[in-house]
């Protein structure tokens, strides 16, 4: 048997080069956890977490690690819904009467569901290591080596700004855009920059009620968005959603926030999108998001995947992805100091990214930048 020995995190914080135009004071650096699990046997496989606050996910990381020491690393379901099982409210949960740890607090779920996404994509990199294949050939037959991607821009707020950044996404290579803006101006402004036919996203993290999401959406037309991403405010109001979507004449995406399957349910079958954004390093990793793509498949939903990150999330992604036969991948449109992969993953001329066929996720990570850009 292949034994979890040890997990351990990395808080890494890659500071950017150089400024760009933004709205948002969080672009001036890339903070990632990275998870680290070793087995008994010297296998080492690597997970990414997102989210804040990042000392308190690494706590729990700690306590899910000690949790599933000395279990089975091959395991992977068997050990994700151990863990999975402590997001759960349940009678006697206290330390020493039901022999479990007791159960997460309900304001921290989302926290631990993110560190058992670490956990759980270290143990499926791990998981194909041991066969000797990508990842992607251990869960399935890739339908595709190379995966389209689009520039997943900053908020910018200035139009003429967006406009210069939408041309340098496209002078790069990039085939598809999508904003993070909340004005029609905005919108507009990078349709004009792009031109017809080059798919357009606009992102808006929540901001509107119903009534100004369905305007928004309305004003948006002419602009012709691919769709609009999270429009509305809670973002698990998918009764909301499901009437923008109706009445607001686009398609909606929506899924980023959502962090098990059972949201992801209720939320295509409502008709809340048309396209869902499972996050593999929110929704429990590499175990959730397969269960979120049969969903989708199953009632006609599009998977679109919630993906600007830079480390082992982003290759579980891109494995991810090749095996579906269409999608794009988010990449972060933000230049840093150092990469994990030594460039190994960055978008060609022709707006693609070659699918990784490496043992595992595909790339061990340098870790000399691991070390480098560690933080306490």
């Amino acid at each position: 048997m292949t034994k979890i020995a040890s997990v351990e995190t990395y808080m890494i914080s890659v500071p950017r080069p150089q400024p760009v135009w933004t709205a948002h004071e969080e672009s001036k650096a890339w903070n990632v956890i990275l998870t680290e699990v070793r087995t008994d046997d010297g296998l080492v496989g690597y997970g990414e977490i997102h989210g804040a606050p990042m000392p308190r996910i690494c706590q729990w990381v700690s306590r899910l690690g000690e949790i599933v020491r000395g279990a089975e690393a091959l395991a992977n379901v068997a050990v994700w819904e151990k863990l999975f099982a402590l997001t759960s409210p349940r009678p006697g949960g206290i330390e020493g009467l039901d022999g479990l740890p007791p159960p997460v607090p309900r304001g921290e779920r989302a926290q631990v569901m993110a560190a058992i996404a670490g956990i759980d994509i270290a143990l499926w990199d791990i998981a194909a290591k041991v066969e000797g294949v990508p990842l992607h050939q251990l869960i399935g037959n890739a339908k595709r080596k190379k995966i389209p991607a689009y520039a997943s821009l900053l908020r910018i707020g200035n139009e003429t700004h967006i406009a210069g950044e939408c041309e340098a996404a496209r002078r790069a290579g990039y085939g598809a855009i999508k904003l993070h803006e909340i004005t029609v101006p905005a919108v507009s402004a990078a349709r004009h920059a792009i031109g017809d036919g080059v798919p357009l996203m606009v992102d808006m993290n929540c901001p509107l009620s119903g009534v100004e999401a369905i305007a928004f959406a309305k004003a948006c037309q002419p602009a012709q968005p691919m769709f609009l991403e999270e429009p509305v405010w809670p973002p698990e109001d998918f009764a909301t959603l499901a009437e923008v979507r109706a009445k607001g004449g686009l398609d909606i995406a929506a899924g980023e926030n959502a962090c098990t399957s059972y949201q992801f349910h209720q939320m295509m079958t409502a008709g809340a999108v048309s396209h869902a954004q499972p996050s593999v390093i929110k929704v429990g990793g590499i175990t959730e998001f397969l269960k979120v793509a049969a969903i989708a498949d199953a009632l006609g939903v599009r998977i679109v995947p919630h993906s600007p990150y830079f480390g082992p999330g982003f290759l579980a992604t891109l494995q991810l992805l090749s095996l579906r036969g269409d999608g794009f991948i988010e990449v972060f449109y933000m230049k840093r100091d150092a990469c994990l992969w030594r460039g190994g993953v960055d978008v060609d001329a022709s707006g693609h990214i070659d699918v990784p066929t490496g043992m595992g996720l595909g790339f061990e990570p340098d870790k000399a930048v691991m070390e480098r850009y560690r933080v306490s």
